[in-house]
This record gives structure tokens, C-alpha cells and sequence, in this order.
């Protein structure tokens, strides 16, 4: 593995427009007061994002100068020095050991699907044409309703890569992350901010309309993506001779699966407070992947790629979360719009962590844009990075943007879509129902 003074040393000698211009913009940005935290993380996402082919040692390099700034220069929020890195820590490793055990834990889960042969199977329930295609994306996005959105983009991917014979459209890798994404926007069960939302009281029927948007947001990418699909590699027509489903593989992804979601639920309602304090949910899930060994083996091989993405993606988390950021703009939907842009670069965890503190947002509107906005960007959000520990092909920024170009357009058309339906609605976290908030604080929508 080349040492990350080699990576920059080759970026700069075949990027040096490229190079030289990161670092004007950084000195711009410092010029206008842009402290100088965010310039480090913009130029690590920089370059993530230019040199793809090393973003492990791009991430973890740019965690390392943040974190040595703000030891010497800044401090933490927590506090200065060491002490201050100590507490700040304290507080995020939680949240960073549950996205390590889902990520891993998952693929295991992913690779115990495909292994049973039931995507296999899939030709015969699926049309042959686009929009078998566009049927497997509505798949992943009612799976990823009530299971974790990482777990449905991972299965969205296992299948895609039997009944395409391995051969995805990055266009449509972007797709299946959008749509896990997208259903999980609507659950309290779906997505890590949902939670985040549900356990800071946010009433779980306060989000539910974010699937005005989502659903038009799934139909504008799905049926794009979908043709690209068909054209670079159609689905399969017929089941391969010597099929066999393994139910005793089925029965462990089932098994994983509602342990996850039994812990979810019990945390919610029974032991909120345990969750700042334990990553519950990813142990759950590892301890159902231990005790169905007897039964059914993991393939453990899939483990060193996908902690190496997880790795990835926890150096962004920690990044993301050392930037000074005390507050967000007010709340108003064009806040909410906005921060799904930012959700693609900068995690929608401690922006959602912002939103709860600061309160009065459209729930709904907001677990879209922070939950679908991140698919816009391959590592936006977790979904994304579990796929591309999947397929490798998917960790380029460029690429993503040029061939997964409908997702952005499926944002803004699906925010338009909810805007104009249900309008802005701010309710307090601790609201008994949603629209609790008072008339005056209820914008209309355009056209009522």
C-alpha cells in the first residue's frame, strides 16, 4: 500500500492544475474567514474525490492534519489538547462502532443472500426488459422501510449482480443507493437520522410524508437508471440450470434482519438512554451472525474489504464532526433544501445532530433531503459506501456525477413535488402529533 506521502507526491506530479487549484481556493476561503478546518476538510473530500483510487489513505491522512490542527491551534468543543480529543470522542465512538458493525456485519448478511441462489430465482418473477430493472430498485426501496438502509442497498446489490451476471451500470449502483435512501426517509426504523429523530422525541408520524418526495424521487432516477441498466447489460430471462435456493441461508438473513430491527425498536421504546452509551444495534447484529455459525458459515473473506470502506467512511464521520459548526442557518425549507447538498459531502449525522439542537424543522422534509440528498455522492452516505465496497467501479466522484446524473435531478424534483403538496410544516421534537405547531408558524403550500 503506497504511503500518503507517495499518493500526494504522484497527485501533485500528474494533477498540478488540479493540485495547484485546491490550494488557491483554500487560500481564497481562508481569506474570507472561512475558518480554516473547513479548508482542511474540503481539501481532504478534494481529494477523495480526484484520487479515487486511494481514498483510505486520501481520508485517514486528512483526519490526521485536522486532528493535529486542532490539537496545536484550535481545540475541540470539548475542550483543548488531548483531554478535549479525549471527551470529544467519548461522545462519537458509539455512533462510529455501530456504523463499523452494520457496515461488516451486512456485507456478511449480503453475501449469506446471494449465496442462497434466491436472486436466482428472480427471472422468473421479474419482466425481461427496463423494467425489471426499475422493479428491482421498488424492491430495495420498500426493504429498506422497515430495514436499515445499508442492509437494503446491499441486498439491492447482491441481487443486481446475479441477474445482471456482474455486470452494474454505475448509473445504476447510484440508483439502488437512492433508493434505499429514499425508503428509509419516511421510517423511524429506516435510516440512522430517522432514529436519531425518533429518539430525540420526534413523533414518528412527523416524518412520514417524506415519502411525497421520495416516491417521485425513486420514479424519476428509478426509470433512467433503469434504461441504462437494460442497455449495458439486460436482466436475466431464465433461471440457471441447477439452481437451488439454500433456505438455511435465507432463514440466517431473516433471522440477522429482525434481530436488528427488534433492537431498534426495544432501544427506542424500552432504553433510550442506552444509546449514547452502547452501540446496541451493531452488537445485535453481530451476535445473530455468531449464533447462526452452527447453521451456516459466513463467508469471511468479504470482511477485510469491508472494513477497509467502513474505515473510510468513519474518517469522514470523525472529520465531519470535529468541524466548528455550533449552528445552522435558520430553520426554513430552503435551509432544508440546502442541506441536502451539503448531506453529499459532509455527513448527515451531526448535521441532523444540528437540527435536532436548533428544533422547529418539517421533519419530514428534512429526513429527505439529509437522507436522499446523500446519494448524490458516492460516499454521502453509508449506503453508498457499502456498495462501493461491493463494486469497486463506484469510487469515483466524477463517474458517479456523469452516469448517476438523474439522482440530483430526482432530488430537486421530488423536493418540488413535496413542497407544493404538504408545504412547510415546523412541529416542535416533543409535539404529541404532527402539525402541532402553531398557524403562524405553518407556511402554506404554493398554490393553497
Amino acid at each position: 500500500m503506497p504511503s500518503p506521502l507517495k499518493i500526494l507526491a504522484r497527485f501533485v506530479a500528474h494533477e498540478k492544475g488540479l493540485f495547484a487549484g485546491a490550494i488557491v481556493v483554500a487560500g481564497i476561503a481562508a481569506a474570507l474567514g472561512v475558518p480554516f478546518d473547513f479548508v482542511l476538510f474540503g481539501l481532504t473530500l478534494a481529494g477523495v474525490a480526484l484520487f479515487h483510487h486511494h481514498t483510505l489513505q486520501v481520508a485517514l491522512t486528512g483526519l490526521a492534519v485536522i486532528v493535529l490542527y486542532k490539537l496545536g491551534v484550535t481545540g475541540f468543543r470539548t475542550g483543548p489538547g488531548l483531554d478535549g480529543l479525549v471527551a470529544h470522542m467519548s461522545h462519537e465512538w458509539v455512533i462510529l462502532t455501530n456504523l463499523l458493525g452494520l457496515l461488516v456485519g451486512f456485507a456478511l448478511l449480503s453475501k449469506h443472500f446471494e449465496d442462497s441462489e434466491v436472486p436466482k430465482v428472480l427471472p422468473k418473477y421479474l419482466p425481461d426488459d427496463w423494467k425489471g430493472c426499475f422493479i428491482l430498485l421498488v424492491m430495495v426501496f420498500v426493504l429498506s422501510s422497515f430495514l436499515d438502509n445499508i442492509a437494503a442497498a446491499l441486498i439491492g446489490g447482491a441481487m443486481a449482480h446475479t441477474v445482471f451476471r456482474g455486470k452494474v451500470h454505475i448509473g445504476y449502483l447510484a440508483a439502488i443507493v437512492a433508493a434505499s435512501n429514499a425508503g428509509g426517509s419516511g421510517s423511524v426504523v429506516g435510516d440512522t437520522t430517522t432514529t436519531m429523530m425518533w429518539l430525540d422525541g420526534v413523533n414518528p408520524l412527523a416524518v412520514l410524508h417524506a415519502y411525497a418526495a421520495a416516491v417521485v424521487a425513486l420514479v424519476v432516477c428509478g426509470i433512467p437508471a433503469a434504461l441504462q441498466q437494460h442497455r449495458h447489460s439486460p436482466i436475466m430471462k431464465d433461471i440457471p440450470p441447477g439452481t437451488h435456493v439454500d433456505w438455511a441461508r435465507v432463514a440466517i438473513v431473516g433471522f440477522i434482519l429482525v434481530v436488528a430491527i427488534i433492537a431498534n425498536v426495544t432501544l427506542n421504546l424500552r432504553a433510550p438512554q442506552l444509546a449514547d452509551r452502547t452501540p446496541v444495534i451493531g452488537l445485535a447484529v453481530w451476535a445473530a451472525i455468531l449464533v447462526s455459525i452452527p447453521l451456516r458459515r459466513p463467508d469471511w473473506s468479504v470482511i477485510p474489504g469491508a472494513v477497509k470502506g467502513s474505515i473510510f467512511l468513519l474518517s469522514l464521520v470523525t472529520c465531519a464532526s470535529l468541524m466548528p459548526v455550533e449552528k445552522l442557518p435558520p430553520a426554513s425549507w430552503q435551509t432544508a433544501f440546502t442541506l441536502g447538498f451539503v448531506s453529499s459531502v459532509f455527513d448527515n449525522i451531526p448535521l441532523t445532530a444540528l437540527a435536532l439542537k436548533q428544533d422547529g424543522y418539517d421533519w419530514g422534509m428534512l429526513a429527505y433531503t439529509v437522507g436522499f440528498g446523500g446519494s448524490m455522492i458516492w460516499f454521502g452516505s453509508s449506503a453508498g459506501v457499502a456498495i462501493s465496497n461491493m463494486y469497486g467501479e463506484a469510487k469515483s466522484v466524477g463517474r458517479w456525477l456523469k452516469h448517476g446524473w438523474h439522482v440530483t435531478i430526482a432530488y430537486m424534483i421530488g423536493f418540488t413535488v413535496m413542497l407544493a403538496l404538504t408545504g412547510w410544516q415546523p412541529t416542535p421534537k416533543r409535539a404529541s402529533a404532527p402539525g402541532a405547531a402553531t398557524p403562524a408558524a405553518t407556511i402554506p403550500a404554493p398554490g393553497k
